[in-house]
């Protein structure tokens, strides 16, 4: 079998205050964050652009502050999700597709398409949406991943969508979204929201362990047994997938040394 996919632990953005006793030098300058947190870190999930449009310019300003082989995914905006009808957000779609993200080169990673928490499965709606996220932009392939926070997705019919697509679905642990670790890409996206500031590394041990175990198997091209699946009879082809694992929300002050963590003991072996 090919060689396993790369794994990559982050975290979401990189300006956050508390961070600047936690994590950061004291005497280092907040322009040079960015440049700091790649050099610790593999991935970073950009919040940002959920929020804002961001220019070629600042897109090509993160490239050059990051070492080869680190990843951005990018969240894209809201405007082109939070709608009643998930199929008319083409035009939103494209702008953002050409908004400068390819201006990233090969630190392009996946792009996110998170849905509001109340936003309901819709069979048609949702199929017509996927069928709208690009391949590429310029000459750059594109992976897409969507977060659907509702349960009425954590069924048979959205992972069928998403796996005809190759669009991956966010794995996530968390305590108000469902899980669906349905591997539907060629590649697995997880978002950690279940951290402990109280502790240095804001996941015990034996549960970073537990995400190192899962992530491995993913990345030699099988799927753990131990998440929750909305199609548990459906298997995906077994073949190496790239993995990004990032921790947000809860435990945020120690997100960055959870990150840390797991990719040391990914990288032990």
């Amino acid at each position: 079998m090919a060689k396993a996919g790369t794994i990559r632990a982050g975290i979401g953005g990189w300006t956050f205050e508390p961070w600047n006793e936690t994590f950061y030098p004291g005497d280092l300058p907040k322009k040079r964050q960015l440049e700091y947190a790649a050099s610790k870190l593999k991935t970073i999930e950009v919040n940002g652009t959920f929020y804002r449009s961001q220019s070629p310019a600042t897109f090509a300003k993160w490239a050059s502050e990051t070492p080869e082989d680190f990843v951005f995914s990018l969240k894209a905006p809201r405007f082109a999700v939070n709608r009643k009808v998930l199929a008319e957000g083409g035009e939103s779609i494209e702008r953002f597709v050409t908004s400068g993200i390819t201006e990233l080169g090969d630190r392009l990673g996946p792009i996110l398409w998170q849905f509001a928490a109340t936003k309901q499965f819709d069979p048609d709606d949702f199929a017509a949406f996927v069928n709208l996220l690009p391949e590429k932009a310029g000459d750059l392939r594109l992976r897409h991943v969507v977060e659907p926070r509702h349960e009425s997705f954590a069924c048979p019919e959205a992972v069928a969508i998403c796996r005809k697509a190759g669009v991956a679905i966010v794995c996530a642990e968390a305590e108000d979204y469902p899980q669906i670790a349905d591997v539907t890409a060629d590649f697995v996206y997880t978002r950690l929201q279940m951290g402990d500031e109280a502790n240095p590394t804001g996941y015990p041990a034996d549960a970073l362990d537990g995400w190192a175990a899962r992530a491995r198997k993913w990345a030699d091209g099988g799927q753990p047994e131990d998440l929750r699946r909305a199609d548990p009879d459906n298997a995906p082809p077994k073949q190496p997938r790239d993995v990004f694992l990032y921790f947000i929300r809860s435990g945020k002050p120690r997100a960055p040394h959870a990150a840390m963590a797991l990719q040391e003991c990914l990288d032990a072996g």
